[in-house]
């Protein structure tokens, strides 16, 4: 028996909901290898983060090196990195390897509003992470920071999506939400652009949807599936974790990430 794998650089969270913790789940719910290498320990739980300890960025490459080197990935995925020399070291060696089907989560804003990594964090993952991007999914904050303008409207998206690929050469998956359009959200590509339908669920337990989005991504391109079907199939899979309910934790809770899992009895 053989599976396709798909390696996740980002931040461990020690709340399970987001991070690497999330991205395994995800990936092995959508039916690849997980294999991972982490770019920062987390104390955090459903109430905030209390604590970063960030790796070395020979720590890093050593772990980038150990998975290419024999448990090659079938596509990557990259989330929240918060300083230049562990992005430049990440761009560096997917370069090496000549990795595909690479997802980019740019974990630069808060929900709140907030900023997350320096602006010469975001200039380096601008100018070595994204021209190697397959996709990037930004959300609407997010958009704004790489486009350099505000998004108000659908229309906004589209544009914003148009010029950001334009820009970097990647396909923009810019995520609705924020109380903008809702749920949907708009996918630019070669092939132009392309909406998404969504229904926005009724849940307040939603850490980790960003990294559960481009992880369940990632293993779809893995798996073969076109750019556009690996949109819909991990939208339709988040739904669904969404849907579950999961009210686990104080503050706002993460996913079911195994909600299609059939239960058991122990």
């Amino acid at each position: 028996m053989t599976m396709k794998i798909a390696l996740t650089i980002a931040g461990s969270d020690s709340g399970g909901g987001a991070g690497i913790q999330a991205d395994i789940k995800t990936m092995l719910a959508n039916k690849v290898f997980a294999t991972s290498a982490i770019t920062a320990l987390t104390a955090q739980n459903t109430l905030g983060v209390s604590g970063i300890y960030e790796v070395s960025p020979e720590f890093l490459a050593a772990q980038i090196d150990a998975v290419f080197t024999d448990l090659r990935p079938d596509a990557v995925k990259t989330g929240m990195v918060s300083s230049s020399a562990l992005i430049r070291v990440i761009a560096q060696k997917l370069r090496f390897y000549e990795a595909k089907n690479l997802v980019v989560d740019p974990v630069m804003v808060a929900t709140s509003g907030s900023r997350l990594i320096s602006e010469e964090a975001v200039s380096t993952l601008c100018g070595e992470l994204l021209p190697l991007a397959t996709l990037i999914t930004p959300n609407i904050p997010e958009t704004e920071v790489l486009w350099g303008r505000p998004v108000k409207s659908p229309e906004d998206m589209e544009q914003a999506a148009r010029e950001i690929f334009q820009k970097y050469g990647c396909a923009v998956l810019c995520k609705g939400g924020h109380q903008l359009n809702d749920a949907n959200d708009l996918l630019y590509s070669s092939e132009g652009p392309v909406w998404f339908q969504g229904r926005r669920i009724q849940n307040s337990n939603t850490h980790g949807t960003g990294c559960t989005l481009s992880s369940a991504i990632a293993a779809n391109l893995a798996k073969g599936y076109s750019l556009s079907e690996s949109v819909r199939r991990a939208k339709a899979y988040i739904s669904g974790a969404l849907a579950a309910g999961l009210d686990l934790g104080q503050g706002s809770g993460p996913m079911d990430h195994g909600f299609a899992i059939p239960e058991f009895e122990c």
